[in-house]
Formats: C-alpha cells, sequence, structure tokens
C-alpha cells in the first residue's frame, strides 16, 4: 500500500480530533477525504506528512513509516496544505527555482515545465505576493509537483479556483494517476469534483471514518421516493395510511412515500386518492442527490 494508516487518532485537551482512523490507499488510486468543516480532514491530513505527532496509532506512506529522523521517504512524496506559501516578494518562476534548488533539481526545464503545466506561463515574472488566490493555488501545485513524485497529498487542491481551474486541475490529476501511476490523496467539501475524480471516498464526520467506497457505492444509496402534492392534505394522509402505505411530511407540504411498492408504481397511488375523494395535483418519483447522500452518512448537525 502506498498510504497505510492504523488506529490514527489525535486528542487535544478538549477535543477528539481524529478518532481511530485506518486508511489503506493503493498505488495509483486517486482517494479523497469528504467531510464538512472540521470533521478532521486537515488533521489527518498533518499526521500523514509528520507535521503533527499522532496521539495513538501508525503511518507509513511508500512503504516507510513516519517516524522522527527518518526522511528519505519525502524524496517521493509531494504535498499541498492549507493556504499555499510562497516568498511574496519573488516571481512565479524564482518561487520554482529556489523549490527546485531545495529539492536537489538542476534541469531549467524541471522550471518551465512546472510553469506551463499549472497554467502559470502569463504569470512566470509576477511576484507571488501579487497573484490572486487561484493563481497562488496553482503555484502550490507546481511546486508540490517539481519533484515528480510517486504520492501526492492536497488539502483542497481547489480551493480559489474558477470553473474552468477547477476541471484543468481535475484533468491534471487524472492524468497523473492513470498515465504516471501517481498515488493522489485530496481533501474536499466540493462533491461534485470528488465524484468525478476519485475512484474511493471516505466520509469524515467529527474525527471518525463513517463510511468508505467507491463514488457508485455512495450514488447507489440513494433513495427514491414519491412525492404527493394535495390539496386535502389530511384527508390523503388518512386515505394513505387506511391503504397501508406509510407517508412522511414533504418540505412543501405535501407527501412522501418511500416504500417500493408505491414508488413503482405511482398510478395506483394516484387511484387511490382519487378514490378517496383527494385527488392529487402532482405525483412525481424524486430521486436524492449526491449532497443529501453524504449529509444522510454524517448526520444532523
Amino acid at each position: 500500500m502506498t498510504i497505510d494508516a492504523t488506529g490514527l487518532t489525535k486528542r487535544y485537551p478538549h477535543v477528539l480530533a481524529v478518532d481511530d482512523l485506518t486508511m489503506h490507499i493503493a498505488p495509483g488510486e486517486i482517494y479523497a477525504l469528504l467531510g464538512l468543516n472540521g470533521a478532521g480532514k486537515t488533521t489527518t491530513i498533518r499526521m500523514l506528512l509528520g507535521i503533527l505527532r499522532p496521539t495513538g496509532g501508525q503511518v507509513s506512506l511508500l512503504g516507510e513509516p513516519i517516524e522522527p529522523g527518518r526522511n528519505a521517504v519525502w524524496a517521493k512524496v509531494g504535498y499541498l496544505v492549507e493556504t499555499p506559501s510562497a516568498y511574496p516578494e519573488l516571481t512565479v518562476t524564482e518561487n520554482l527555482q529556489v523549490m527546485a534548488r531545495l529539492r536537489g533539481l538542476r534541469d531549467e526545464k524541471t522550471v518551465t515545465g512546472a510553469v506551463d503545466r499549472l497554467g502559470l506561463r502569463p504569470h512566470a515574472h509576477h511576484r507571488a505576493g501579487t497573484l490572486s488566490l487561484g493563481n497562488k493555488q496553482r503555484l502550490g501545485l507546481a511546486k508540490a509537483l517539481l519533484h515528480r513524485p510517486e504520492l501526492l497529498i492536497l488539502d483542497e487542491p481547489a480551493n480559489g479556483l474558477d470553473p474552468a481551474g477547477v476541471a484543468e486541475i481535475r484533468d491534471l490529476l487524472r492524468d497523473l494517476a492513470r498515465t504516471h501511476g501517481v498515488t493522489i490523496l485530496l481533501s474536499s467539501h466540493i462533491l461534485t469534483e470528488v465524484a468525478r475524480l476519485a475512484d474511493r471516498i471516505g466520509v469524515l464526520d467529527r474525527g471518525r471514518l463513517v463510511w468508505e467506497g467507491g463514488t457508485a457505492d455512495l450514488t447507489a444509496q440513494a433513495r427514491p421516493r414519491l412525492h404527493v402534492a394535495v390539496r386535502d392534505h389530511v384527508r390523503a394522509a388518512a386515505a394513505l395510511r387506511a391503504a397501508g402505505h406509510r407517508t412522511e411530511e414533504g418540505g412543501d407540504g405535501g407527501l412522501t412515500l418511500t416504500a417500493e411498492q408505491a414508488v413503482r408504481h405511482p398510478d395506483d397511488i394516484a387511484t387511490l386518492l382519487v378514490t378517496a375523494g383527494c385527488p392529487p395535483t402532482r405525483l412525481a418519483v424524486e430521486q436524492d442527490d449526491l449532497e443529501t447522500c453524504f449529509l444522510r452518512l454524517v448526520g444532523p448537525r
């Protein structure tokens, strides 16, 4: 496994930030940590990178335990955590040249290649301090990719990017994994991007990994339901209950039925209501979206 984390825990005096998290990520996989703000995503990433010392548990990256004094693995890891850092008075190119020297990279094409790859050519000679948030994020990603890492760990990589930029980064990350075999762990709260990119998703809630699976597995939890709008809400609900149908209150004052029989045969429900003297004004079979599935997993706030 490229990432092996077992029983990972981080406890502060009054907060359990990460609670007994176990996660295994295979080579070439794109894995997304999904969670609301404060769920523990950044804390988890910082422990994986050795920035924070865990209260409990073990971590290894690329087969190397993450322990003080064991630094060889970092030559094969790229990362971007929280706000991207840069020397504000240096240009984009100069920032990358500094990082290249720190990494021991001597080929000048390494820097120019990173500039082009992240779409930074129009800003190559602009000082980093003058960049927009989106271009600072691009610079941070360029620095993370400069040494062509085997493992890439990214905290909210789409932060500050416009829709076109988000799509570009998505295509870049997909190419790194599919073409170059780079393993990618990213955190995000943007469901649509995670669904388009990740092979597997782990849902964090209050520091615990509450669900793990593929994107298709998450969408498979979507529950179809029959929404019924009626003028006489009380009478319609009574008629449906008398016929053995369980109803729920709809958000707009209508009724919702989730039983498979009702969802598969809405015409029977319509006939029943017409016979009972309260014909429906609208019937619609609806499907949960990805966001609804996610919010069901993390529970009410």
